[in-house]
């Protein structure tokens, strides 16, 4: 391809994201699930014809992937590359409009879904004290590796290493986090931490929202085990976690 058909890919896509309702659309699938044209009417506010043809859009760019099953069909992100392009967008978007932060929902800035791991203020907390304590290394700007100090933190925690290291994806990376604006842990170590804290309980995610919400035994856990302190205050969205059916992310 050459350089006349990149700017041309390029413009085509930013024109599709740009439509306010396609943006959230692809936003509300940052959490992983795959979701059906009504649901993402409902989330869109617009009508299912609209959202249709929003969803043949993108789909024709290749930014989502329909799954048939039966009579129904579910879309989702085309692939991770997608998610993180989202999540860098939404960090230059709060450079462009100052008061985005301040209008972001306190449980989707303290935990959330990014794509199929862990984003939000405890996502870069827990990044934070994996570096200070040595778990966590930097090869170079874009790239992670576990020492084996934290290697044995994470195998005792029931995430299997070394079969994550030989997954054909990236092991571990700093993800930047668009509420933050810090990097939390993306990859393969990234989606197994996300799933270890929900099979363990530390955290619960609701059945239809990316926010997660830290349970008092994931507070216990997380101090204990990460050394990471987390007062009551911290955790807004504990205030509200038990009003809501949870499920675990699926992928």
């Amino acid at each position: 391809m050459n350089l006349e058909q990149h700017d041309i890919g390029v413009s085509q896509v930013a024109a599709a994201i740009a439509e306010p309702a396609r943006t959230k659309i692809l936003c509300s699938l940052l959490d992983g699930h795959a979701r059906t044209s009504t649901e993402l009417a409902a989330i869109a506010e617009v009508s299912a014809s609209t959202a249709s043809a929003h969803l043949a859009k993108l789909k024709e760019l290749a930014l989502v992937r329909l799954y048939v099953q039966g009579r129904h069909r579910y879309y989702s992100l085309a692939d991770k590359r997608v998610a993180q392009a989202l999540e860098a967008l939404m960090v230059i978007g709060q450079n462009v409009v100052p008061t985005f932060h301040s209008r972001t929902p306190d449980r989707l800035q303290f935990a959330r879904t990014c794509y199929d791991h862990m984003a939000g203020t405890l996502a870069v907390l827990l990044h934070d004290r994996m570096i200070e304590a040595g778990w966590l290394l930097e090869v170079d700007e874009q790239v992670y590796r576990l020492s084996d100090s934290g290697e044995a933190l994470l195998e005792g925690l029931g995430i299997e290493v070394r079969d994550l290291a030989s997954k054909r994806r990236r092991f571990a990376c700093p993800c930047l986090d668009w509420s933050m604006r810090r990097p939390h842990v993306g990859g393969a170590l990234g989606a197994a931490l996300l799933q270890m804290t929900i099979r363990r309980k530390w955290v619960t995610q609701d059945l239809d929202s990316r926010a997660l919400a830290l349970t008092a035994l994931g507070r216990k856990e997380i101090s204990a085990r990460f050394g990471v302190v987390l007062s009551m205050a911290d955790d807004r969205s504990t205030r509200v976690s038990n009003q809501h059916h949870v499920m675990p992310v699926t992928h």
